[in-house]
This record gives structure tokens, C-alpha cells and sequence, in this order.
């Protein structure tokens, strides 16, 4: 595939919450997930790969090569067997089960054409029916974890409308349904994420994908608005493009480079303001830059 990246890249990901909840833990009643030793926040690499989703999706209609495999209420094997019906095979095989072989081969390679983010981040559809094998994806995204420790805040709300009759003739102010809403008053997290020129080979990531990914993460929360979730934005996408597909240093060591610190006299930080960010350029890895995209 000769538009595929060449390169291969790393990125560090800064974004914040004000006011809201990043992303609930629905085993502790939908809290802000929390590191219990240290505190800090934390945010899953499925909830931000969600609205990386969400973003591509809403941008181009979920057509073809923008389709979604992974999203709400689609069921996995009516997306996969798009893949035969496109290519005029059996689903199901001969003996009724799709195990392997060139069919498969076929199928996994129209389902990373035509859907982003298997051709981003990879999938299993190793289904008895319609059995696309499975993918790597070029594109990783780790937790992302708050600089300093965030507090969880829990707050009574109430509802003063009745959802039905019965409940409207009680007395005043006994047909009130009370409820509790979680949400920390300020974080700033960073997440980490890697780009393989290897993998994108075989899935048929595309220069028009990664640009395309970058505009995700930088507008990801602009389309994802909810009371739940407050005031929430990327502020900085600093990314380290290597010269060769396997790299020229370490993630690692280039991630280090970039540094949120509490401003002096902030003890309790409650907005972006309060952190002052760094990128350290100087002496870079030859066959390294940095693109801030």
C-alpha cells in the first residue's frame, strides 16, 4: 500500500476537566476513576479511542473508508459479513463455519479499507460467522493519568418533575427524586500514544488517516458535551516524528521531554493556568523533531 506512513511516531496527549467526570467507573457507582495509592486520575485508552471514534464518525457520516466498527448498538457480525456480501462469498462457509484461508484473508483486508479504526487501532472479528481473522492496529493510546492527585467530588441533585400520576398526587415535596452526581473540580492528564509505520503497512494507515487522527485529538471533546462531563479539552498534542519506520530513540526518553508543573504558590490548581508546560527540543535524538500539532 503506497500511501501508507513511512514514519513512525510517538505522542504525549495533555488535556483537562473542570468541574465534570472524565470517565466513570461503572464497578464504583460511575466515580471518577482514581489511582487508590497516589490519587490521581485516570482515564482509559478505550474511553479516549471512543471519542476518537465519535469525532470521526460525526465528521464523515460513517461512510466508506470512514465507516466505525466498534460503536453503539452494532452488532459485529452484521458489520463483518458487509465484508462477503462486498465480495460476493459465502459467510459462512461451506460447513457452515468460516475457519480460515483465503476467503478470510479477503475480508480482513476490505473490512481495513472501509473501516477507520480497524485500520487504526486493529480488531478482533475472528467470528464463526463471517470470520475477518484479526488485526493489529498501528495506533496505541495508553491510560491517561492526572499530573497531581485529583478530589472526587459527590453532589445531591433532585428531580422535581414526576414521571407518572400516581407520583404527582403525593404531597409537595415528597414526589422530589433525589440522585447524586460525581465529578472532580479540576484535572490535567496526559496520555501517552504510538504510531507504528510497521503495522500501518498491513492495515493500510494512510498519511490522510494519521492527519486525520491528529484533528480527532485535538477536537475529540469540542463534539462530546454532556452535564456529566463539565468543561473538558485537549490543550497541547506534542508529537515526535522519526525519520525511519522502526524509530530513532526510545518512547520513553522522548516522552520525558515534555513536563506539567504546579505554577509556584499553586496548591490546589483549578485551571490550566495553574501549570506551566514544557517541551525540552534542545539536543534531540538525531532523526528526530518535534511537531506540535
Amino acid at each position: 500500500m503506497s500511501n501508507c506512513i513511512q514514519n513512525r511516531y510517538d505522542f504525549v496527549l495533555l488535556f483537562d476537566v473542570q468541574d465534570g467526570n472524565p470517565n466513570g467507573d461503572p464497578d464504583a457507582g460511575n466515580l471518577p476513576r482514581v489511582d487508590a495509592e497516589t490519587g490521581k486520575g485516570l482515564v482509559t485508552d478505550v474511553c479516549l479511542k471512543r471519542k476518537v471514534r465519535n469525532y470521526v464518525g460525526l465528521k464523515h457520516g460513517e461512510k466508506p473508508p470512514y465507516e466505525i466498527y466498534v460503536k453503539e448498538k452494532a452488532v459485529l457480525t452484521n458489520q463483518q459479513e458487509k465484508a462477503y456480501i462486498a465480495l460476493g462469498l459465502d459467510p459462512k462457509g461451506k460447513d457452515g463455519k468460516r475457519k480460515g484461508g483465503d476467503d478470510v484473508d479477503k475480508a480482513r483486508d476490505w473490512m481495513c479499507r472501509n473501516f477507520f479504526d480497524i485500520r487504526t487501532f486493529g480488531a478482533v472479528m475472528g467470528l464463526k460467522e463471517a470470520n475477518c481473522g484479526q488485526v493489529r492496529g498501528p495506533v496505541q493510546i495508553t491510560f491517561a493519568r492526572s499530573v497531581d492527585p485529583v478530589v472526587t467530588l459527590e453532589h445531591s441533585i433532585t428531580r422535581m418533575a414526576v414521571a407518572t400520576e400516581a407520583e404527582a398526587e403525593k404531597q409537595d415535596g415528597d414526589n422530589r427524586t433525589m440522585g447524586r452526581k460525581f465529578t472532580v473540580p479540576y484535572g490535567l492528564y496526559v496520555a501517552h500514544g504510538f504510531v507504528s509505520a510497521s503495522l500501518a503497512g498491513q492495515t493500510g494507515f494512510s498519511e490522510g488517516d494519521l492527519s486525520l487522527l491528529w484533528e480527532s485529538l485535538n477536537n475529540m471533546f469540542e463534539h462530546d458535551r454532556s452535564a456529566a462531563r463539565g468543561m473538558m479539552a485537549t490543550r497541547k498534542l506534542v508529537v515526535f516524528k522519526h525519520e525511519s519506520n522502526m524509530g530513532n530513540a526510545p518512547a520513553h526518553v522522548l516522552f520525558d521531554r515534555v513536563q506539567a508543573e504546579l505554577k509556584d504558590g499553586v496548591t490546589a490548581p483549578r485551571s490550566f493556568a495553574d501549570y506551566d508546560i514544557s517541551v525540552n527540543s534542545d539536543n534531540l535524538p538525531s532523526g528526530v523533531t518535534i511537531l506540535e500539532v
